[in-house]
């Protein structure tokens, strides 16, 4: 049983990689505005469980305290299931990379005027109040000084930004320093 969870992990994040390298491609399609999306309706909730499903390795390494509040009712979306997914695996594998061991975060959501909100929080590293205008550029990463212990391209957070717009939605940051970060992505509903 532990074996065949672990090959369906590994089988997800197979995919998912292949995905990461077309998102640098499709970062690149964006900018040129030549991009197609597969839209379909999908429920949120649906999404968010696959997500914490093929991040739960890394939840259980980290000894993360995970509390899910879903507490949207139109959860229906329309969107693009592998860039949708995307979005909220970015954001939560940041929510996990940026805190400490045993990290508190809440996954919830709530609806909206302008559709379903889903939050992200954490009780991390926290982003400084003069970086938080910069994490959405390309390749950008807020400096650590000589700490590197945290691998990326600085492509994540960029991709989630622009596949938030081009779905007609939109996202919003509050951090603060060693208390931890909130992203709230609003999607509008089908």
């Amino acid at each position: 049983e532990k074996t065949e969870r672990y090959l369906n992990i590994i089988h997800d994040e197979n995919k998912r990689l292949g995905v990461q390298v077309e998102k640098v491609l499709q970062i690149a399609q964006l900018e040129k505005g030549d991009i197609t999306l597969k839209l379909e309706p999908l429920d949120i909730n649906e999404i968010l469980g696959k997500v914490v499903q093929n991040l739960s390795v890394q939840i259980e390494q980290k000894e993360v305290n995970l509390e899910i509040n879903l507490n949207a009712i139109n959860t229906e979306v329309l969107a693009d299931q592998v860039h949708v997914t995307n979005i909220f695996f970015n954001l939560m594998d940041n929510a996990i990379k940026y805190s400490n061991e045993s990290p508190n975060i809440c996954i919830s959501t709530e609806d909206t005027e302008d559709g379903v909100m889903v939050s992200i929080k954490d009780d991390g590293i926290g982003i400084p109040k003069d970086q938080l205008s910069k994490i959405f550029e390309k390749f950008y990463r807020v400096p650590k000084g000589n700490l590197h212990d945290v691998k990326g391209f600085g492509l994540g957070l960029s991709y989630v930004k622009n596949m938030i717009e081009l779905l007609k939605g939109k996202i919003e940051v509050n951090s603060k320093i060693d208390s931890g970060s909130e992203f709230k992505v609003t999607l509008p509903n089908t």
